[in-house]
């Protein structure tokens, strides 16, 4: 067997995050998603693992020097956005255990948003992990994606077939590109992502593996919440696929303003021995840490605030990547 994506449960070596530095990017809420960014990564860093913060510049190492305690390393590289799992290293394994890098084309998400070393840094990070690396000749983002290790993959149509991204290529394209470049066997195809996710749909926002076979997926709580119909869908097509289903609370409607934020308890981190779950200020909140903790029997599970986070597009498992053991 070559090599080929391990899941995000299996004993990783280290955890890169990005830490936010643009005040454009985070209108009004810089300072609290640094603090927000910060703490994720100390409890990380606190639960044994290492992590590797990365900073932009000067001023931006010293204010995350200012939150993040002595046991996470800073890395100064240049990046714009802080979402590390669409623009750093895809870190695959063979069956000797032996490490290799995939990187894709990216192009801000389907155009929306073009920023200065996010075409690079998930090079740079390999390489100066020492990984072999293989650039594909197609676009994708590493939180459009979502493998339980057995060779099944879990996507939306919204977003790997969405034109902006390959228009050039069919679903049947892209499924043999997934295996070619990832090893993926099988590919579970989810239809929307939740509403208003800039990113076109991941999959990381909506549905988890959480153990070979099985699927974690936000149920609506109250009457207006704005995705119900889209976790109806998915639910449909996971129990179709014979794929085991396990549900979590939805934060319900969660706004800024006017906006609906897409908020999820399903962007939760995994780490060797910690998952962190990103919370709201909803109702829902506790019931969202208790329910994913009950999917991690084998280790510790926490909350934290993550809606300053989510005002700059993303959250904890957007922001990071890790490295596999």
């Amino acid at each position: 067997m070559g090599f080929m994506m391990p899941p995000e449960w299996a004993p990783q070596d280290w955890l890169w995050i990005g830490f936010p530095h643009d005040a454009d990017e985070w209108p009004e809420v810089l300072p609290r998603a640094q603090e927000q960014i910060a703490a994720f990564a100390n409890a990380v860093a606190e639960s044994g693992q290492e992590v590797r913060l990365l900073v932009r510049d000067a001023a931006n190492e010293a204010r995350a020097s200012q939150l993040v305690t002595p046991d996470v390393k800073l890395e100064r590289r240049i990046y714009g956005d802080v979402w590390l799992r669409d623009t750093g290293p895809l870190v695959l394994k063979d069956d000797d255990g032996a490490r290799a890098a995939r990187r894709f084309g990216f192009n801000g998400w389907g155009g929306k948003y073009l920023m200065d070393g996010d075409q690079t840094v998930g090079a740079e990070l390999a390489g100066d992990a020492g990984l072999s690396l293989e650039l594909a000749d197609w676009i994708l983002e590493g939180g459009a994606i979502d493998g339980d290790g057995t060779g099944l993959v879990i996507t939306t149509e919204q977003c790997l077939l969405n034109p902006n991204r390959n228009p050039e290529l069919s679903r049947e394209d892209i499924e043999h590109r997934l295996k070619r470049d990832l090893g993926f066997e099988r590919v579970l195809w989810l239809g929307d992502g939740l509403v208003n996710d800039h990113t076109d749909g991941h999959v990381d926002n909506l549905a988890r593996f959480v153990a070979p076979g099985k699927v974690a997926l936000p149920e609506p709580t109250g009457s207006d919440d704005p995705n119900a119909e889209i976790y109806a869908d998915a639910a449909r097509r996971i129990e179709a696929a014979g794929v085991e289903l396990a549900r979590i609370p939805s934060p319900g409607l969660v706004t800024s303003g006017d906006h609906v934020e897409p908020a999820s308890y399903a962007n939760f981190a995994i780490t060797t021995n910690l998952v962190v779950v990103p919370t709201f200020g909803s109702p829902h909140d506790e019931a969202g840490i208790e329910a994913v903790s009950a999917l991690f029997p084998d280790r510790a599970t926490i909350g934290l605030p993550g809606d300053a986070v989510l005002a700059g597009g993303g959250g904890f498992h957007c922001a990071s990547q890790q490295m596999p053991a």
